[in-house]
């Protein structure tokens, strides 16, 4: 993804909105795929795929979505059954965990080049929350490795290491279970698995393999896997390496690797907490899912300064996982979801708060997503 563009600014898509209105034409529902999706095709692309546009995992079907993010979804290319998480590498690469395997992707030409299988037995390749195959991903900073969290349903999850020059596994490591997020360390020499139903994160170290456990809990471990109090997704903050995991909207935990010790920050959304995602001058971006307890707020994006000051969007209806743009400027939100009351469609998010968020319609049940 070096040397690309920026997604279009927010502005583009607001302004085609108003066009739209003007005419008198409804926008597009968002909850029910897009007209201009089309049928996935084993051919290459006829035209290269334009820069910024949105890449997200179809978790309701077995394909991934390509996104204009002013016009919606307009091609799609299948991967394999209920794709979750999707990180794209600087040669245009997509990797995208499957209930199957990993498939990758050419993104410029819309083709898939492989599916690779994995070595962990993970079940039948099923659909839904709590289905077995991979979950999280992430690239090294070399790009020369992808490292998969593989669900093992009613067991221990297990990080699966991938040479991307061969897309032979060459590693595996056991993790907590249902590793919903991966990330890697800047210096690509730890690699972080986030254990949902353990209350932990995984440090494996990329080199040796070993792996270390560190609990994460601010709001303890009881009632095991019946709790909605778990880690989701982290990120890697780039000022000191530490990972931050948000929670239910109300508490951040701020996990220091080299030590294994959390602090706990306080979080102003109070709703049930899911994807997370850096913009580039370090403000976080955490997505609400909506309601899980009966006092939880509604949807809603959180907009955190380094400074650690808050700004709450409301979303309409339930929503995953966030990407931001190249500049900056806008967040795409998934609304996928995990769990029952997803919508088919992305909400664009304009950071500066100048604008309200729109909905897109795109995708089917779309979860994981990265700007191409």
């Amino acid at each position: 993804m070096g040397g690309r563009r920026a997604a279009p600014a927010v502005a583009a898509v607001f302004a085609a909105v108003t066009l739209l209105a003007g005419c008198g034409t409804a926008a597009p529902d968002a909850g029910t795929p897009s007209a201009q999706t089309t049928t996935p095709s084993a051919r290459a692309a006829t035209t290269p795929t334009p820069e910024g546009t949105l890449l997200v995992a179809d978790f309701g079907a077995d394909t991934v979505s390509f996104v204009d993010p002013v016009r919606g979804a307009f091609d799609r290319v299948k991967v394999g059954t209920a794709p979750y998480g999707v990180v794209v590498g600087a040669d245009g690469r997509a990797w995208v965990t499957t209930a199957e395997g990993v498939a990758v992707v050419d993104t410029g030409k819309r083709t898939r080049l492989d599916l690779i299988p994995y070595k962990t037995r993970a079940g039948p390749a099923t659909t839904g929350e709590y289905r077995g195959g991979g979950m999280g991903i992430a690239l090294a900073p070399d790009g020369r490795h992808a490292y998969v969290g593989v669900n093992v349903p009613d067991g221990n999850g297990v990080l699966e290491v991938i040479d991307t020059a061969t897309r032979k596994v060459t590693g595996t490591v056991p993790v907590g279970r249902r590793p919903f997020d991966v990330d890697v360390s800047r210096d690509g020499s730890e690699a972080y698995a986030t254990g949902h139903d353990s209350f932990d994160v995984t440090s494996v170290r990329t080199d040796t393999l070993r792996a270390r456990r560190m609990e994460v809990a601010p709001y303890g471990t009881e009632g095991g896997l019946g709790s909605w109090l778990k880690p989701h997704y982290a990120v890697v903050r780039p000022s000191d390496g530490k990972l931050l995991l948000p929670f239910e909207g109300e508490r951040l935990a701020v996990l220091d690797p080299r030590t294994g010790k959390v602090a706990v920050e306080r979080m102003t959304a109070n709703t049930h907490q899911h994807g997370a995602a850096l913009a580039p001058d370090g403000t976080l971006l955490v997505v609400g899912t909506g309601p899980i307890a009966s006092d939880d707020e509604e949807a809603s994006l959180t907009i955190r300064e380094p400074d650690g000051s808050e700004r709450v969007v409301k979303l309409d209806g339930s929503h995953e996982d966030v990407a931001v743009s190249r500049d900056g400027r806008t967040a795409y939100v998934t609304g996928g979801f995990t769990r029952d009351g997803y919508w088919n469609g992305i909400t664009v998010v304009a950071l500066d708060g100048k604008t309200p968020p729109v909905r897109l319609a795109a995708g089917e049940r779309p979860l994981g997503i990265a700007v191409l």
